[in-house]
């Protein structure tokens, strides 16, 4: 059954009437999502084009278009095509593998920092810019009073994708890291270079390859996201009526 969406409808226009927009961004966690009607609006960016899904209230950007894996994700255009359309927060959505018993699959993580072991985009290719990577702390405090069932706090880790990480290698990340995923810390730091407000809600999925028994595969991660969809439908539109 569609979750009722009733806040899209009060910023109907925003972004060409100059007024900011929240925008979201998410990816396997949001597959199927029971949403109201969506608008595609592809926009040039001068790192490509990329489709924001215009509703009346917020804009939605699906990471994975065209089914394009994790390390071939055009994160600038992306970033940039929702600082187009009118965004001056983001919130990024992301599944992802828990590193500690703690955060247990089908909870939620609003991580307060992230690290990275891949290379991350940077919309500054002719100068020199050094931005102070982070999440901004007014958005995530908004986000422990919107989301109280999540867990605040805690280290996002990022790996380059599309394969899945060693158990060497989560041993070594569990050593600072509380979950991990392919995209997040990428999305942050190109939000930080566009003067964007960015935080995240994680949703946790499965544990980390080598911390259970079995093995990881990413349809299960697929299955157990489409499993969650109306409750990422409703944690959605409670975070557009609030933010």
């Amino acid at each position: 059954m569609p979750v009722a969406c009733s806040s899209w409808s009060r910023r109907t226009g925003a972004a060409e009437e100059g007024s900011a927009l929240l925008a979201i961004i998410g990816g396997t966690s949001l597959l199927d999502c029971p949403f109201p009607p969506l608008v595609p609006r592809p926009i040039a960016t001068p790192f490509g084009t990329a489709t924001v899904l215009a509703g009346d209230g917020a804009l939605l950007l699906l990471r994975h278009q065209g089914d394009r894996p994790p390390h071939r994700i055009n994160h600038r255009a992306h970033l940039a095509a929702l600082a187009l359309a009118g965004a001056d927060r983001v919130v990024l959505i992301g599944s992802t593998g828990s590193l500690r018993p703690e955060h247990a699959p089908g909870s939620l993580l609003v991580p307060d920092d992230y690290a990275t072991t891949a290379p991350v985009p940077t919309i500054h290719d002719r100068a020199i810019v050094h931005v102070c990577p982070g999440f901004s702390e007014a958005m995530r405090a908004q986000l422990a009073a919107i989301v109280p069932e999540a867990h605040h706090g805690g280290v996002y880790v990022q790996t380059p994708g599309p394969r899945l990480e060693s158990r060497a290698e989560i041993r070594a990340i569990a050593a600072y890291g509380d979950v991990v995923g392919m995209t997040c810390a990428s999305e942050a730091t190109l939000a930080n270079e566009l003067g964007l407000e960015v935080a995240a809600l994680c949703t946790v999925e499965n544990y980390a390859h080598g911390l259970e028994e079995g093995r990881v595969s990413y349809e299960a991660i697929v299955e157990a996201a489409k499993a969650n969809r109306d409750r990422m439908a409703r944690l959605v539109s409670r975070i557009i009526e609030r933010m």
